[in-house]
């Protein structure tokens, strides 16, 4: 039986180090707006907790526009990872979501031509422009040189969601293009 074990084990092994299996095949995130928590999820399972993140200046909600520093509610997915980032690391969400995009546009906030765009670079699998009336470069990113002081003491961003650059060390092995992340 622990031959049986140690052989389903080792091919696990072999298919994770091959790309067949990967460590974000069900992982998830979950960002926690209130208590500033970041949870590595796989399922229902927590895999790893992430304390004292920093979110915008102005809290979490509907990003209305650029510049506003609000962390937009919802639902993403990586869309792209910058290791030379002045954050250090940044994992780019493909903000706006397609909810995000109806919401602006009920609230005239987006024009139809820009929420068209935003829904075909969905549907395609891509990410979408990021250059949009309600903000564009969202994700999650470390500290790059900035000072840790002032990010144990207050959220700081100007809608990204940051941790130390250690805690994203941590956090780079689950964080591929494609993984889910929620934020709430």
């Amino acid at each position: 039986m622990r031959r049986i074990q140690l052989l389903h084990i080792l091919l696990l092994f072999f298919l994770f180090c091959s790309g067949v299996l990967s460590a974000d095949e069900r992982a998830w995130l979950l960002i926690d707006t209130e208590k500033l928590t970041l949870e590595v999820k796989q399922d229902n399972k927590t895999l790893a907790v992430m304390e004292n993140i920093s979110i915008g200046r102005n809290g979490a909600g509907f990003k209305k526009r650029v510049g506003d520093d609000t962390t937009p509610i919802g639902t993403y997915k990586i869309g792209w990872i910058n290791t030379k980032s002045r954050f250090y690391k940044f994992y780019g969400f493909n903000y706006p979501s397609v909810s995000n995009a109806k919401e602006a546009l009920d609230k005239a906030l987006l024009d139809s031509h820009t929420y068209d765009e935003i829904i075909r670079a969905h549907k395609r699998g891509q990410v979408p422009s990021q250059y949009t009336a309600i903000g564009g470069m969202i994700g999650i990113h470390g500290l790059g040189a900035g000072d840790k002081k002032i990010h144990e003491l207050l959220n700081w961003t100007h809608g990204c969601i940051a941790l130390t650059n250690r805690q994203i060390d941590q956090l780079s092995p689950w964080l591929n293009t494609g993984i889910t992340v929620k934020v709430k």
